[in-house]
C-alpha cells in the first residue's frame, strides 16, 4: 500500500507538470476546426468568448488601414491569423497577463477593433479563411511592421530575437515598402535620453556623445553608445518611445548642446512583411500570396480549417 501510494503521488506530481508547461493549443491542434477563443477587452476589463475568424476582423481592421486594397488586407489578414495560431500553439498568449488567449493591445499581442470593421476587411478576411504561412510544416515567426524605410530587417536587428532560426526572415529590398514619411527626425531632451538609460539598466550624468557602435544586414543600428555606455539598439527605441524614434535604421545620431538628434528611415521594427509594402503592392497588381511570399522567402500556405 505504501509503496503503491508513492507511486500515485510521483504519478500526480509529473501529470501536474506536464499539463501546467503544456501549450493551450498544442502543435498542429488548431487544424480541421476554427476555434473558439478568449480575448480580453482593455478598455472595459471584459473577457469574451469569440471565433477565431471573426476576432481576425478586428485585428486587420486595428493593424492596417480599412479602407486599403483587398489584396493588402488579405495578406494583413494570412499574417496576423498566423501569427495567432504560432502564439496559441507555442504558448505565448497573454493567459499569465489575463487569463485570456489574446487581448486587444498591440503591446501584449495584437490590436483588435471591430468598430473599424468595414465590407474591405471582411472580404479580405473571408477570401483567406483558415489559411496560414507555413516553413517544413509549422506556421512561421508573422512579425510585421508599418514601413520598412526601404529594406527589412532580420529578426536579431529588429527584435534581438536569436531563439530559434528564421531562415524564412532575411534583410530583403524592399522599395516598396515605405510610407508617405519615410524620413523622420525625432529630438530628445537629455532628461528623456538618460531616463531611458536608466530604464535599461545604465546610468550616465551628462549627455556628452551618442553614436552607432554596431549594425546589421540591412543598416540598422544593432547597439547605441552614449559617451562611455553602450545598449541595444531595438531597446532604447521602446524606451525612448517607438512613436518618436521610428525605428532603428538610422542615418544621423548626434548630440547638440543638452539634446539628441536622431534621423532615421522607416517605422516599426522592419521585420517581416513592410504594411506599407502590401499596399503599394496590391495597388500595382500584385495578390496576398505574392505579397506574403515576398516577406517571408521560401513560405508555403497551409489551410487549418474551411
Amino acid at each position: 500500500m505504501q509503496f503503491r501510494n508513492v507511486l500515485t503521488i510521483l504519478l500526480i506530481l509529473l501529470l501536474g507538470i506536464s499539463l501546467s508547461s503544456c501549450p493551450l493549443f498544442p502543435r498542429g491542434r488548431l487544424r480541421g476546426s476554427e476555434p473558439q477563443i478568449s480575448i480580453f477587452i482593455h478598455e472595459t476589463g471584459e473577457k469574451r468568448s469569440i471565433r477565431l475568424e471573426e476576432y481576425l476582423k478586428g485585428v486587420v481592421a486595428a493593424e492596417m488601414e480599412p479602407d486599403w486594397p483587398v489584396e493588402a488586407l488579405a495578406a494583413q489578414a494570412v499574417i496576423a491569423r498566423t501569427f495567432t495560431v504560432e502564439r496559441l500553439e507555442n504558448a505565448e498568449g497573454v493567459r499569465r497577463l489575463h487569463g485570456t488567449d489574446v487581448c486587444d493591445d498591440e503591446k501584449h499581442f495584437q490590436a483588435y477593433d471591430s468598430g473599424r470593421i468595414t465590407n474591405h476587411v471582411i472580404e479580405a478576411v473571408e477570401k483567406t479563411r483558415g489559411l496560414i504561412a507555413v516553413f517544413q510544416g509549422r506556421p512561421v515567426r508573422a512579425w510585421f511592421h508599418a514601413s520598412s524605410g526601404g529594406k527589412t530587417a532580420t529578426p536579431g536587428e529588429g527584435l534581438g530575437f536569436d531563439e530559434e532560426a528564421t531562415p524564412y526572415l532575411r534583410s530583403i529590398e524592399d522599395p516598396m515598402g515605405v510610407g508617405k514619411e519615410t524620413r523622420w527626425e525625432a529630438t530628445f531632451t537629455q532628461g528623456e535620453v538618460t531616463a531611458a538609460l536608466s530604464a535599461l539598466g545604465k546610468n550616465i550624468t551628462n549627455l556628452e556623445s551618442a553614436e552607432v557602435a554596431e549594425r546589421g544586414p540591412s543598416g540598422r543600428a544593432i547597439s547605441i553608445r552614449f559617451n562611455d555606455v553602450q545598449v541595444p539598439a531595438n531597446q532604447l527605441r521602446l524606451a525612448l518611445g517607438p512613436e518618436r524614434m521610428r525605428s532603428t535604421l538610422i542615418q544621423e545620431l548626434r548630440v547638440e548642446g543638452n539634446n539628441l538628434i536622431v534621423v532615421g528611415k522607416g517605422f516599426g521594427h522592419g521585420v517581416g512583411m513592410s504594411q506599407w509594402g502590401a499596399k503599394n503592392m496590391a495597388e500595382a497588381g500584385k495578390s496576398y500570396e505574392d505579397i506574403v511570399k515576398f516577406y517571408y522567402k521560401d513560405v508555403t500556405f497551409e489551410r487549418r480549417w474551411q
